[in-house]
């Protein structure tokens, strides 16, 4: 199918620090648009701009389409470098924006990252109102729990169900992540479970993010995007935490979550082809074939 000015397909593709994700979207003109198809793959010390054309690759062919019958690739995260991409946008605005497409109920999302954390509040329209993020070191983020993950020797995915087992948390440093391992050190050598010590680490990086949130000015329902969303545990401890507070708002994931940003890439993808359309600009020369 050749893109029209009523239907277009959009690919979004969010280059992240541990990972890449791709969409191709069908935006239909007045409609909700259509996840078509969709890939990730983690970096794990590959060639990022190598490894986002194999995830585009998969992309187009599970929607079994063509390079060519795309309007426009949009990039977002550290894609700018891209050479076949259309165009690239900010973060903080494919974040909003895929949130929104997700849960049309959430003005705020925060994506927590392998290396950051950042809360953003939006419109209805998506458009960033309010921008927040992490400035202290990495005890609040994804990679480090990667690495407690090492040295409790239990995988990231066995994380979420292990924390909902603790029953006596154990706190540990939520401000240093050289810190917060050396606490986890000493707590393997006192025996203390390993369900405990990752609900003391949840609740702690809970902490942290419920105030970047409550800064960002959030209300009612927030979105968790980035691939953190898939804890389970993590999301408990952050809502404990929130009812503890009595904050004005709760935590929520989707199972899209870690496709956010590529997403709103896609979608502000689709608004800006229409934009330059109606002034005569044609885009789609610039897409690979």
């Amino acid at each position: 199918m050749e893109p029209t000015e009523r239907t277009l397909l959009v690919a979004g593709l969010d280059v992240g620090s541990s990972a890449i994700k791709g969409v191709i979207i069908e935006d239909v003109e007045g409609q909700t648009p259509r996840i078509l198809s969709s890939h990730t793959e983690r970096i794990r010390r590959r060639d990022p701009l190598a490894l986002a054309s194999e995830v585009f690759a998969v992309c187009l062919e599970e929607a079994g389409i063509q390079a060519g019958n795309l309007a426009y690739v949009a990039t977002t995260g550290e894609g700018e470098s891209i050479p076949f991409a259309t165009g690239h946008f900010y973060g903080m605005t494919t974040h909003a924006r895929g949130g929104l497409f997700l849960n049309p109920r959430v003005r705020t999302i925060i994506d927590i990252g392998a290396l950051h954390t950042r809360a953003v509040h939006f419109d209805e329209k998506g458009k960033v109102l309010a921008y927040r993020m992490t400035s202290q070191c990495a005890s609040g983020s994804g990679q480090f729990l990667e690495n407690i993950c090492r040295y409790l020797g239990i995988t990231i995915a066995e994380i979420g169900p292990l924390s909902l087992e603790a029953d006596d948390p154990e706190t540990c440093s939520s401000i240093c992540a050289v810190l917060a391992e050396t606490d986890v050190i000493n707590m393997v050598s006192r025996g203390i479970s390993a369900a405990n010590i990752i609900k003391g680490i949840h609740l702690s990086m809970g902490g942290r993010y419920l105030r970047l949130i409550a800064s960002a000015g959030a209300r009612g329902e927030v979105l968790v995007t980035g691939g953190l969303a898939f804890d389970v545990g993590l999301l408990a401890a952050m809502n404990e935490e929130a009812r503890k507070q009595k904050a004005p708002f709760t935590l929520c994931a989707d199972e899209n979550s870690n496709l956010a940003g590529a997403i709103g890439a896609a979608i502000w993808g689709a608004f800006r082809f229409r934009k330059l359309a109606l002034k005569g600009i044609d885009l789609t020369a610039g897409v690979a074939a």
